[in-house]
């Protein structure tokens, strides 16, 4: 009998693991990322319970006592260790103190681009108790303004390049009381003082606790600006409990002190700051700064720094697999990608010619309250959903109406859930342990993003404004974006699928998939901006084939128009809003346009007389 016992037991050993693989292939993996995932909650709310509070700033003091002579930041040829980064940021912080315009707990702009004072001075501001707002450097005049006045900064420090962008506003800004800093020696503007010569005199010894000892989990600890394709920006208020959970963002996925990560992404942006700047304070690693993304230079510089760990989000990779091929494109010791928004396709190509690389694809956003993490490899998803992860932080597919922008609601105003494996709008519950602090000085627009009464009464979710999907893996996908989606002939479109259909296309660089009115037509109809690849031409008629054969009638692009380069956002996000105003008019657009022509059985030139005739009523699309 026990021997019968023992079998059976011994059998079980054997067979239950198999049979777990073969029925539920991520089951060990999903068990993995939980540990993980209960590891990282524990050690968050340990550290809630430190006194005193223990923030971001504090994790940084303890790699740099740890490890005072490790390299924490490479820009160039110039190397900062952990205790260089320390007192240099100390003399920016003792600095800013001895300006007039300034009190420690003051808002503080930055108007910087990457390079290491960026780091030196957040890390300083920190240490004073100020809220930190990044401007994009590539925003001018009314646009500036507005985000400088979303965090009511006291002062401005900018970068010495940006200098005409300051000027361009200064005006304002004296108005307004506003202390102007220039990270230069010298500075001949009025209204504008020189600060690098004061941050050299300055004195490198630390600052006393107590100038921080008004900050709270609840106090903003940096406004982002949310890279939106329409009207000005938000500014997302990121607070100190947020940026103390943003610590875990790389240590949760394999990163270690040994690695080096490549930082090329903007850091006045999430990516960059969060998941780039923060995520190595945690992990202890040492930063390869770049300052803007080069798809050149990228590989040489990876291999030049030996670098381990690289970002990327949006078009990135799209870029990189662009360049030309070379003998050496597997050369290099990149063990692992992170970041969002590589489609299927590119991530296959990536692979193929720059070798194994652990490509850990993630959702999330600035100011949103849910994310989900591809820790299984799934090609194309951006991450996988469960029973536990639900549990933890409650979030649903709803059914969306793409003609009248809004979710769909039952007979009694609820939202419907959409069935698995359907498209739907992803909402997740504004709960304690999944917050939604909203915008800053913008009201409307955080109040615009809350959904009331979406599975029962009462109830409170934030609208990410994301089209998602849940396979029968639960493997959840990213269709498109709430407004690009568009309804034709009684159909959704998705714009990033056709977008993918267009690039597989060996004539074809990018592609950026848009709807557009017709007067006389319900909904919008297919057009796309493209670019041509180098050495290749439009083939009107290749095109024609290849999205007859790949699309149904109602997704095709009608229109095509060729452009030199397609214009993407600070964080390579597509920009479609200029593109929709300008529609298919060829008396309104330089670039050469194209009509889908089925009798020609081709993309064929539409000239102003073809355009007219639409425009009449007299071509029926």
């Amino acid at each position: 009998m026990e021997f019968y016992v023992i079998s059976i037991i011994s059998a079980s050993i054997l067979v239950v693991p198999f049979a777990l693989k073969t029925f539920s292939p991520y089951v060990w993996l999903d068990i993995l990322y939980f540990v993980d995932l209960m590891r990282i909650l524990i050690m968050f709310v340990a550290r809630r319970r430190r006194r005193p509070l223990f923030f971001v700033l504090d994790r940084f003091l303890e790699q740099t006592a740890a490890s005072p002579d490790k390299p924490f930041i490479v820009f160039g040829d110039e190397s900062y260790t952990y205790r260089c980064t320390d007192r240099k940021s100390n003399q920016v912080a003792n600095a800013l103190r001895s300006q007039p315009g300034y009190k420690a707990g003051d808002s503080v702009a930055l108007f910087m681009g990457n390079e290491p004072a960026f780091m030196f001075t957040w890390l300083a501001l920190a240490k004073l108790g100020s809220p930190v707002a990044f401007l994009n450097y590539n925003i001018r005049t009314k646009s500036l303004l507005h985000c400088f006045s979303c965090c009511k900064a006291k002062v401005l420090i900018a970068a010495p390049e940006l200098k005409e962008a300051v000027e361009d506003v200064l005006p304002s800004l004296l108005e307004q009381g506003v202390t102007v800093l220039l990270m230069s020696k010298h500075c001949d503007t009025s209204g504008i003082e020189s600060f690098s010569d004061k941050v050299e005199e300055a004195s490198d010894a630390p600052l006393p606790r107590s100038l921080r000892s008004h900050v709270t989990f609840k106090s903003p600890a940096v406004y982002i600006y949310t890279s939106g394709t329409t009207g000005l920006p938000k500014a997302a208020v990121v607070n100190q409990n947020r940026l103390l959970t943003a610590l875990a963002v790389l240590s949760s996925n394999g990163v270690t002190s040994k690695d080096a990560i490549y930082l090329n992404l903007p850091l006045y942006h999430t990516a960059g700051f969060i998941v780039g700047f923060v995520g190595s304070i945690e992990t202890g690693s040492t930063i390869v700064l770049k300052r803007k993304f080069s798809a050149s230079q990228f590989w040489d510089d990876c291999r030049k720094y030996n670098v381990t760990v690289i970002q990327y989000i949006g078009e990135v990779m799209r870029y990189l697999c662009s360049t030309q091929k070379r003998d050496n494109d597997k050369d290099h010791k990149v063990r692992l990608a992170i970041g969002n928004g590589v489609r299927a396709e590119v991530w296959r190509e990536f692979l193929n010619r720059f070798g194994t690389i652990n490509v850990l694809e993630f959702y999330a956003s600035t100011e949103g309250n849910v994310g989900f993490v591809n820790y299984a490899g799934r090609i194309g998803a951006v991450g996988r959903v469960s029973f536990l992860h639900r549990k933890l932080f409650p979030y649903t597919l709803v059914k969306y109406d793409t003609e009248r922008d809004e979710p769909m609601r039952d007979a009694s105003g609820l939202c419907i859930e959409s069935p698995k494996g359907e498209t739907g709008l992803l909402v997740s519950k504004i709960t304690d342990i999944a917050p939604f602090v909203g915008y800053a000085q913008n009201k409307e627009q955080t109040e615009r993003k809350k959904i009331q009464n979406v599975l029962k009464r009462g109830d409170l979710y934030f609208n990410t404004g994301d089209l998602m999907r849940i396979d029968s893996d639960n493997f959840i996908y990213f269709q498109d974006r709430v407004g690009d989606t568009f309804r034709w002939k009684g159909e959704n479109v998705a714009t990033t699928e056709v977008s993918d259909i267009l690039t597989i296309i060996d004539c074809l660089q990018e592609a950026n998939v848009y709807g557009v009115q017709v007067p006389g037509h319900e909904g919008r109809i297919g057009m796309a901006a493209v670019t041509v690849k180098e050495d290749s031409q439009f083939d009107g008629s290749k095109i024609y084939n290849h999205v007859v054969s790949y699309l149904p009638s109602y997704a095709r692009a009608r229109f095509i128009r060729v452009q030199s380069a397609v214009e993407v956002t600070g964080t390579f996000k597509q920009m479609k809003v200029k593109l929709v105003e300008q529609g298919f008019d060829p008396g309104r657009i330089q670039d050469p346009l194209y009509i889908l022509d089925d009798n020609a059985k081709s993309y064929i030139p539409l000239t102003a007389e073809l355009y007219s005739s639409i425009i009449s009523g007299g071509i029926k699309l």
